[in-house]
């Protein structure tokens, strides 16, 4: 009589004959794993060198704070152009009361109070970088004057010369806000 295994043992075979089958790779899964090894090697590239992402983010910041020196400058060159413009529309529209202090001051009629406050509100002009020019005897120079006429002087001139101020002129600094309004002499043709 030939043995017949017991059911314990043939569960026990099974189990050996599909441990192997389970462990052996299919080939569906050994596609996986081979995609999975080519995703993990093109995350391996793409992982970025630290010291590349600490230049890069080096040369971002230098150029941040570059433009940030560079806004602050034409800032301050901006706010120093308006302080300026808005000097001289106030000296510009403060010209006409420079000029009726000058005739008062040239025909004497300014005394007391008045001259007190006319000399200080000069002063405050000067201050501000306001010139007055134009004056008889200075050579004539047509980016700071105005011709208005031909008046000779009594004196020989060997250079086209002031002979009477009409209006005097005003400059803001370096600037010519108004030219001088005058009479010039020219030299004779003897």
């Amino acid at each position: 009589m030939s043995e017949q295994p017991t059911p314990e043992e043939v569960v026990a075979q099974a189990e050996a004959v599909v441990e192997p089958a389970a462990s052996a790779p299919t080939e569906e899964e050994a596609a996986s794993e081979a995609r999975r090894g080519v995703e993990n090697d093109e995350a391996a590239e793409e992982t970025p060198d630290w010291e590349t992402v600490a230049m890069e983010r080096t040369a971002d910041l230098q150029r941040l704070q570059a433009e940030y020196v560079n806004y602050k400058k034409r800032v301050d060159r901006d706010r120093a152009l308006a302080r300026q413009l808005g000097i001289e529309a106030v000296v510009t529209d403060l010209m006409p009361v420079l000029d009726s202090i000058q005739l008062a001051k040239s025909h004497g009629d300014l005394d007391g109070g008045f001259k007190m406050v006319a000399d200080e509100f000069e002063k405050v002009a000067a201050k501000h970088g306001l010139v007055v020019f134009g004056a008889v005897g200075d050579p004539f120079d047509p980016t700071h004057h105005e011709a208005l006429m031909e008046v000779p002087l009594e004196e020989k001139v060997t250079v086209t010369t002031i002979s009477q101020v009409i209006q005097p002129g005003y400059q803001l600094r370096d600037r010519v806000i108004r030219p001088a309004r005058v009479a010039v002499a020219n030299p004779r043709q003897d």
